[in-house]
């Protein structure tokens, strides 16, 4: 028995474990879709941009104001790349968290194997010895009848 209470106290770790990962999970997916959701704010505000200007292309335009746009789009374009390397290293610690969560799952579910295999175990041991039991008494019954003793059950 008390191996069956080391493995519940395993379970009820493994149990806090697999809910620690799964709070994990949880933060890294908000973060990914947070990190995706600005890229793709900046894509679209750079698309913006782009049509914007472009629409005046055939207007006459100062070489200071052409030079600034330049200028912005590029510091644009910048942070969409480090943007892209943000989205990139979420996902891989997104990846992370789910191998984390699935490898607490099973062992989670190992151990919960193992309890149940040690239940049937301990419930069959107990079945044979009420068997062992029973068929000592039948014999005693048996015996006493047949050669007329009296036998005390201990």
């Amino acid at each position: 028995m008390s191996s069956l209470n080391a493995l519940m106290i395993a379970i009820e770790m493994a149990a806090r474990k697999r809910d620690e990962a799964r709070q994990m999970l949880r933060e890294r997916q908000h973060a990914f879709d947070a990190a995706k959701s600005q890229i793709e704010q900046l894509e679209s505000y750079s698309l913006e941009m782009q049509q914007r200007w472009g629409a005046s292309e055939g207007a006459a335009m100062k070489p200071e104001v052409m030079f600034h746009h330049r200028q912005f789009m590029e510091r644009l374009q910048h942070a969409v790349n480090l943007q892209t390397k943000v989205v990139a290293d979420q996902s891989i610690r997104l990846e992370t968290a789910q191998k984390a969560l699935m490898a607490t799952e099973l062992r989670l579910s190992s151990l919960n194997k193992v309890v149940e295999a040690r239940r049937r175990d301990i419930a069959l041991t107990q079945m044979r010895r009420d068997q062992k039991q029973t068929d000592e008494r039948a014999a005693l019954q048996f015996i006493g009848r047949t050669f007329g003793m009296q036998f005390q059950e201990i």
